[in-house]
């Protein structure tokens, strides 16, 4: 595929770049932008020498024991020549950008014990960096911390604010309306800037124990002080509390922005994908659709009012979380440019909305998909699945797309099959076990996506990989009457992903046209090549950068490698071992006249390899090239 550098691309440009704040050198946030674009107009490394990268520093967290570690899911924040990076551990550290040196660092264990049990195993992916409007020498890097707290740091020092909530942080825990002092209730997910406040989601339970609030809530970045909170599970006489019969609505969990917000600076924005309504994967008691769970939500960010919503998905009982911000792009189409919404999901779909109306770009079709025949469920008849893009990852599993790595490995899925419930998407939990493609991992997930605004093109990989829910009768006298008996993968005798591959995929979706430009294998499992199988992906954690000069660099892979593809092609241009798994987003900055690309090496985590402790930033060995806009052209 050939880029033409035409009107509509001039226009795409113009208005997609100039979401990109502050200095085109800087990745000012965990998604490159506030609108969480992860563009970077920076070309030094490009299609013609991103081959003779080379490690420029690696920065170790020291962090490890005997070998063993937690995973790091960071994305840097790059500002005037700093780093701001998050560990395994939590802390917080400075670094010189161009060298790697610690300039500061801050644990959050020097403030005092945890505030409270920790959400979603204690990760994190990131800080916020705010400048205060009033006077830009204020300067203060937000840290939210699984266990409930929220620091405010002078981003010169690494001191805590003090006159920020309590001695420089906020309990999170306070202005809740009931008691979570004993639930899991945290940000995992970087916080998001507005002005002059930090806004914030939240990892809580998912049960079926009972769970913590899912709402989206603001501070004052000065004093901490809450300024509004957007209640995701309505109380009577407010909007969508219908959806809950039964008075399912209280003390409910969940329908929780875990996966962060991205901020429409210029309308005053803040928009966010909630995620499924606890316990997920029985709703017996939570009959109806469920609002906000599985929604977009646009919230208006000087009051926190619902400004628009569309549900992806109702009544969710396949742990079908929204997993990430939505992306805030610019598309052209016949010649004019649309700011639109892009949310990815882990059903392997994308939803397109104009952002200021929330109206749908492509048509959303409701299709009929299987309903639950456990007692007490009452799933949808119909779900809203749009026309435009097509899905990216497979849909449902059959002995038709079985896997065909090897005689053996077929035979014995073919076994397994033959037991559990299986075909269509959207097959419910049952208690002979149902097999759910898209699984739990997505499709999508907090990976998220990229978006060029040059070409209105989106960027993300993705996961298939087969899982089995199914449930089990609990005792009398339980909360629920069925539980879930694990989030069980469906592999074959050699533990791989039991259907045929890829197991893993990038991809790059015209959001113009709604089409799928390339669809390539992203990773690789070196032993079945040695043995003739092609390439085939593999499960893999840690999104997409794409930037002017061509490129889109990803990690995420089970095979620990960092790579740089053709964004037109798709084609691998480069690839380097790293020292551990890279399950997190990199980044892109300049220093010291040099472009530079970081990754975290955290490994471990989900995908089970080695752990490791590792930032690393890669650079080209003689400095900068020519200005290289002429490709583009």
């Amino acid at each position: 595929m050939k880029f033409v550098f035409g009107l509509e691309v001039l226009i795409a440009f113009t208005f997609g770049a100039s979401l990109f704040a502050q200095s085109h050198n800087d990745w000012e946030s965990v998604g490159g932008d506030r609108a969480g674009t992860r563009y970077s107009t920076l070309d030094q490394i490009n299609g013609e020498n991103v081959g003779q990268l080379q490690v420029a520093w690696q920065y170790q967290t020291g962090e490890l024991v005997n070998g063993k570690g937690s995973t790091i899911e960071c994305t840097p924040l790059i500002v005037d020549g700093v780093m701001y990076i998050t560990t395994a551990k939590r802390r917080v550290v400075a670094l010189d950008a161009a060298s790697g040196k610690v300039i500061w660092e801050f644990d959050p264990l020097s403030y005092g014990p945890l505030a409270g049990p920790l959400a979603s195993g204690g990760v994190n992916r990131g800080a916020a960096f705010w400048v205060d409007p009033k006077n830009s020498s204020v300067r203060r890097v937000f840290h939210g911390t699984s266990d409930g707290r929220l620091y405010c740091l002078d981003a010169v020092t690494g001191k805590l604010d003090l006159n920020f909530g309590t001695n420089g942080a906020k309990d999170l825990r306070e202005d809740l309306d009931r008691d979570v002092t004993k639930l899991p209730y945290g940000p995992t997910s970087a916080p998001a800037i507005l002005d002059d406040m930090v806004i914030l989601g939240f990892s809580n339970g998912e049960g079926p124990d009972i769970a913590a609030p899912g709402d989206v809530r603001a501070f004052d970045a000065r004093t901490g002080v809450q300024r509004w909170s957007f209640r995701t599970v309505p109380k009577p006489g407010e909007f969508g509390n219908e959806t809950w019969e039964e008075g399912s609505w209280e003390n409910r969990g969940g329908a929780n922005a875990w996966g962060g917000c991205s901020v429409d600076v210029k309308r005053g924005l803040v928009f966010a994908g909630l995620g499924s309504a606890a316990f997920d994967l029985y709703g017996g008691d939570r009959k109806g659709d469920n609002l906000f769970a599985n929604c977009v939500v646009a919230i208006d960010g000087k009051t926190g009012q619902r400004r628009w919503h569309f549900q992806t998905l109702r009544h969710d009982v396949w742990d079908y979380d929204l997993p990430v911000y939505p992306n805030l792009i610019t598309i052209v189409r016949d010649g004019k440019p649309i700011d639109a919404v892009a949310q990815v999901t882990k059903t392997g779909f994308v939803y397109v909305f104009d952002r200021e109306t929330g109206q749908p770009l492509f048509d959303i079709e409701e299709r009929a998909v299987p309903i639950s025949d456990i007692s007490g469920e009452s799933t949808a008849r119909t779900q809203p699945i749009p026309r435009k893009p097509p899905p990216f990852s497979v849909q449902g599993m059959d002995e038709r797309n079985v896997t065909d790595i090897g005689e053996e490995n077929r035979k014995g899925v073919l076994e397994q099959l033959a037991k559990l419930r299986h075909g269509e998407a959207f097959i419910p939990p049952s208690l002979e076990g149902s097999v759910v493609l898209p699984g739990f991992h997505g499709g999508a997930n907090w990976s998220g996506a990229s978006f060029d605004p040059t070409h209105s093109i989106l960027y993300l990989n993705a996961t298939n990989e087969p899982i089995v829910f199914a449930l089990a009768a609990t005792p009398p006298g339980s909360r629920y009457p069925f539980n879930h008996r694990g989030y069980n993968k469906l592999l074959d005798h050699e533990g791989y992903p039991a259907i045929k591959p890829p197991w893993g995929t990038l991809n790059a979706i015209d959001l113009a046209k709604g089409e799928i430009i390339w669809q390539v294998p992203l990773g690789e499992f070196s032993e079945l090549t040695a043995r003739g199988v092609p390439q085939t992906g593999t499960p893999n954690f840690g999104g997409t950068i794409v930037t002017r000069g061509g490129l889109v660099f990803v990690g995420g892979t089970k095979d620990e490698m960092f790579r740089a593809f053709d964004k037109a092609s798709g084609k691998v241009l480069w690839q380097a071992q790293l020292p551990a798994g890279g399950y997190a987003t990199p980044a892109t900055y300049m220093a010291d006249g040099k472009q530079f690309v970081v990754i975290a090496a955290g490994g471990a985590g989900k995908l089970g390899t080695k752990a490791g402790d590792s930032f690393v930033a890669f650079s080209l060995p003689n400095g900068p090239a020519p200005n290289s806009l002429e490709r583009e052209k």
